[in-house]
């Protein structure tokens, strides 16, 4: 089931279209007549260094999205690497930031339709006509034309993905071929109307100033914010090692000359002081269309201003209901806002919330269309910040399954130049702006602290690779990720994977024992393996008849098993395999222990060929118990040891076995000779004491054969719980054999231990002699 994927029906030209798409609407249309009353003629540069920080951003965003095509986009990237806090940080911002973006091409959008529908008057009998947009003025509350022009196209944006908006890269195609036709003959035309007397203002191009270009960007760069869209449908995409690349950094380059261009000419033919600040395509259309194609020009820019803005809009609508999904989805935000409506299939509560926020900014901020864009800017400039930290995260935590198609060159150059360059750009804000980001960040932070910790169980790679190396980390780093963890989820779980419902009910009272003594539950999860000739799909398909059948074997096994009145649930998975599934169950899962059979009568008992090499490659999520059953009985339990993490994971298991069974401890350790008895006994005493087992029995052998020493000591015992060498419990079961004959020799039941460590894949593979010991 974990192998469904979504159809990659999507090529490289619909790719390029959804970026461009996403992009062009701001760029032109709207932006020009506000950024050169902020910069000057120069406000070009402004666009392309607008440009050369997307493109650096674009690069990380590219090998993100090759590593891990998922929906979600930057908020996935960040939450997996970082954790929830940063998280909550980026999913709040990118979907206030597509908020904010959404007004300000709402308020575009609103222009452009004053313009077309300027005189246009309603007939009302006695008064002559009402106006189709007017400006109503009630006291000091004023709504301009613009503003309600905008209010009408953003309820309408709202409604139509209210009710299911199905976007296509087909759809998309065809609106970004007609603009860049529209575009290139008004590039063309305008051409012969360019005056370069016109740029330069008393003898210079920067008549505000050079010190402005970067104001300018920062006010401009709400224009670049659309490639990362294209990262949220790598899912979609075919070959995305190839085509996701491509569309994200060439849709970035494509918009950059198309803005450069345009904007140039727009300065020169009108003086920058004069071009339209709400309409300026159409007031430079007037100019270059006067004398040829006249009112069809215009009107053709016209209304190719409304296809890009409202393209833009819905598009940014769209992407915040995914947003919202993949937080609900991490339980950063309620589920409740993701519940899908039942007629139209789409999460309408998260839609109507957001719908709600972009009318809120359009009544309030409606008349300041330059804080609208610098605030959606400012906030996808913290994200994009954050995007190259997780790079970075990932590439240096080594984490196993990160293997992008596509790598970010100079790296770590790159992304440590995105991180600077994103955030010193919000440094050329204004102070309102930068306010009003950092209030949404401190929003997040909170919102984090007093509702999402307390519900989330996903940590980041970041905290995990700290929290994994606290001896060598700094105080300050390790308390910082004990105090961003998330503590939601956190009920102690014992996962039991079940081949078997019939044969396998001592495993679940087993892990009962555990989660008995630490007031948590069992999750035994059933998983059912097809056939590799069987499509999963297939196996959806039989899904609900598969779960029937499952619970129905479970529950029997439940209700004849001693489960010591602790919580069991129970979930099914369909898989081609069986062994790998395991590991993949427990990775989503997040247990704190999974206790699992082993045996020649179970399909993981010596692993399978396709995989092998990579599962030993991975940490392992959580500790392991392994039982080769023959009859589970815990009176006396026998405990060899020679130190080490998987002997205080045997440790662990003793003591809950006394404290919930009354089982009998006995410890062993095997010495070399009589010499190294004393020696012997003072370690065992010593690692008692230690592990809170004190009262145990202790067995010192002076043979030096550790197993015939086990093998000796087991005729008295009824189970032994062996901690794995440091080549590794499950590599050895991968292979087949274990490095104790005696597993095979014992007439009790034999439970094997294995806990995380850190230990490299050739230390993994191979050990060494004395790890043997």
């Amino acid at each position: 089931m974990s192998d469904e994927e979504l159809a990659k029906d999507l090529g490289l030209l619909s790719a390029l279209a959804v970026g461009i798409g996403t992009m062009i609407g701001a760029g032109i249309f709207v932006l020009p007549g506000i950024a050169t009353r902020e910069a000057g003629p120069i406000v070009v540069l402004s666009f392309l260094i607008g440009g050369v920080i997307a493109m650096v951003n674009a690069l990380t965003v590219s090998e993100l999205g090759t590593a891990m095509p998922k929906a979600g986009g930057a908020y996935y990237y960040i939450n997996r690497a970082l954790g929830p806090l940063f998280g909550s940080i980026s999913g709040m911002g990118d979907w206030m930031g597509l908020a904010f973006a959404s007004a300000f091409y709402c308020i575009g959008f609103g222009g452009y339709l004053t313009t077309l529908l300027d005189g246009v008057v309603i007939p009302f009998p006695g008064t002559g006509g009402v106006e189709l947009l007017p400006t109503i003025v009630l006291g000091p509350f004023v709504l301009s034309d613009i503003q309600i022009g905008a209010l009408l196209a953003g309820v309408a944006f709202v409604t139509v993905n209210y009710i299911g908006a199905k976007e296509t890269g087909g759809v998309q195609t065809v609106i970004v071929t007609v603009l860049l036709g529209i575009l290139t003959v008004f590039a063309a035309v305008g051409f012969f109307s360019f005056d370069w007397g016109t740029v330069m203002v008393d003898g210079t191009i920067a008549p505000l100033g050079y010190t402005e270009i970067l104001p300018g960007t920062a006010l401009v760069f709400v224009s670049y914010l659309g490639y990362a869209k294209i990262a949220t449908i790598g899912e979609e995409l075919k070959d995305p090692g190839r085509n996701l690349p491509i569309a994200i950094i060439g849709s970035v380059a494509i918009v950059m000359v198309v803005y450069s261009i345009l904007v140039g000419l727009m300065v020169g033919i009108i003086p920058y002081d004069q071009i339209d600040v709400d309409t300026p395509m159409s007031d430079v259309a007037r100019v270059i269309f006067e004398g040829n194609i006249g009112v069809i020009g215009i009107t053709s820019i016209t209304l190719a201003a409304l296809l890009a803005t409202a393209s833009s809009a819905n598009a940014s609508i769209l992407a915040s209901a995914r947003i919202n999904f993949a937080m609900g989805r991490d339980k950063i935000v309620t589920d409740w806002l993701n519940e899908i409506h039942p007629k139209f299939a789409t999460p309408y509560r998260s839609i109507a919330v957001t719908g709600f926020m972009i009318v809120l900014f359009l009544v309030v901020l409606g008349g300041e269309v330059e804080v609208l864009a610098k605030a959606a800017s400012v906030l996808h400039l913290v994200v994009y910040a954050l995007i190259n930290v997780a790079l970075v995260v990932f590439r240096e935590a080594d984490v196993p399954e990160y293997d992008p198609d596509f790598t970010v060159p100079l790296y770590p150059i790159t992304p440590i130049l995105g991180f600077v360059l994103s955030l010193g750009l919000i440094g050329f804000m204004k102070a309102i702006e930068i306010a009003l980001g950092l209030v949404f960040v401190a929003g997040a932070v909170a919102w984090y602290g007093l509702y999402a910790r307390n519900k989330t169980d996903r940590e980041g790679v970041l905290s995990r690779h700290i929290l994994s190396r606290s001896d060598e980390m700094p105080d300050a780093a390790v308390s910082a990720a004990n105090v961003a963890r998330p503590s939601g989820g956190t009920q102690y779980k014992v996962m039991v994977p079940v081949s078997n419902p019939r044969t396998e009910s001592d495993l679940l009272s087993l892990a009962s024992i555990f989660a008995k003594a630490n007031d948590g539950i069992v999750q035994a999860v059933h998983i059912v393996e097809v056939p590799d000739q069987t499509p999963l799909l297939e196996g959806s398909e039989h899904v609900q008849r598969i779960n029937e059948e499952s619970r129905t074997l479970m529950e029997r096994v439940r209700e004849s098993t001693e489960t010591l009145d602790v919580p069991v649930e129970v979930k099914t998975v369909v898989s081609h395999r069986s062994f790998e599934e395991v590991f993949e169950v427990a990775e989503r899962e997040r247990p704190d222990k999974v206790v699992m059979g082993w045996g020649p009568d179970r399909p993981w008992s010596s692993g399978r060929a396709e995989r092998p090499l990579e599962e030993l490659t991975h940490d392992l999520p959580c500790d392991f118990l392994v039982l080769n059953d023959r009859g589970l009985e815990t009176d006396r339990v026998l405990v060899p040891t020679a130190g080490g993490p998987d002997s205080d994971l045997s440790a662990e298991v003793a003591k809950y076995l006394r404290e919930q069974l009354g089982s009998e401890i006995t410890l062993l350790h095997v010495v070399d000779s009589e010499d190294d008895r004393e020696t012997g006994e003072a370690f065992l005493t010593e690692w008692a004491e230690d592990h809170d087992l004190g009262d145990a029995a202790v067995r010192v052998d002076a043979s030096g054969d550790i197993e015939g020493a086990i093998a000796e000591a087991a005729r008295d015992h009824t189970l032994v719980v062996i901690g794995a060498t440091e080549r590794g419990l499950l590599s050895r079961l991968v292979r087949g054999s274990l490095a104790y004959d005696v597993v095979h020799d014992v007439e009790c039941s034999v439970l094997l231990a294995e806990r995380p460590t850190s230990r490299s894949l050739r230390e993994r593979l191979f050990g060494t002699r004395s790890d043997e010991r």
